[in-house]
């Protein structure tokens, strides 16, 4: 949150719309900030943090048509959404959505270079084989971890220049862990 703080220049009273996002990582911050949030309709049900500000929450799915106008937010954001959504034609919707509802934009997604992957905390998970992550799939479905095993599943991670084709005039911002890349934030800064 420090980099998208400082890359974007936040400021008191931006217009923020969160694509997947919940009200805790905003707690974070202390800015007085006007933070929409845009989520499934079963996310917010486990939103348990207190909150010290007021928050709008909009039930929808970010890669289908949104009831936003063009430009209505100052500044678009997602942290670790993209991946989640669905396969390449719901991933260019969400980047379509999330470019029309601002003239700035924050994106992050975990890098696929990332020795750990930070779902399933396996080491280099996105070059097993089908055979061996078929093994996993079974060995979560027996012992009970149906969320875990529906995530990793769905979960489709994008290599930068996939990145840089969804959101063409953006800068990127390399989150960096021990000389690894961690994630990716693909970020457009304009004045608002």
């Amino acid at each position: 949150m420090a980099a998208f703080v400082r890359e974007m220049n936040l400021k008191e009273g931006s217009r923020i719309i969160d694509f997947g996002g919940l009200p805790d990582l905003w707690e974070m911050l202390e800015l007085e900030l006007d933070v929409t949030l845009v989520n499934l309709p079963s996310a917010f049900s486990k939103a348990d943090t207190p909150l010290s500000r007021r928050y709008r929450f909009v039930e929808a799915d970010v890669s289908e048509d949104l009831p936003f106008r063009d430009y209505e937010f100052d500044i678009a954001f997602s942290n670790s959404v993209i991946e989640h959504v669905g396969g390449e034609k719901r991933q260019e919707k969400f980047a379509e959505n999330l470019r029309r509802v601002a003239p700035s934009y924050w994106v992050q997604t975990p890098s696929i270079w990332f020795p750990l992957e930070s779902h399933c905390n396996l080491p280099f998970w996105w070059f097993y084989p089908e055979s061996l992550k078929q093994l996993w799939f079974d060995r979560w479905q027996r012992t009970g971890y149906d969320f875990l095993l529906e995530q990793m599943k769905s979960t489709r991670v994008l290599l930068s220049t996939q990145l840089k084709k969804l959101f063409p005039d953006s800068q990127v911002y390399i989150e960096s862990f021990l000389g690894f890349q961690k994630s990716y934030c693909m970020f457009r800064a304009a004045s608002y």
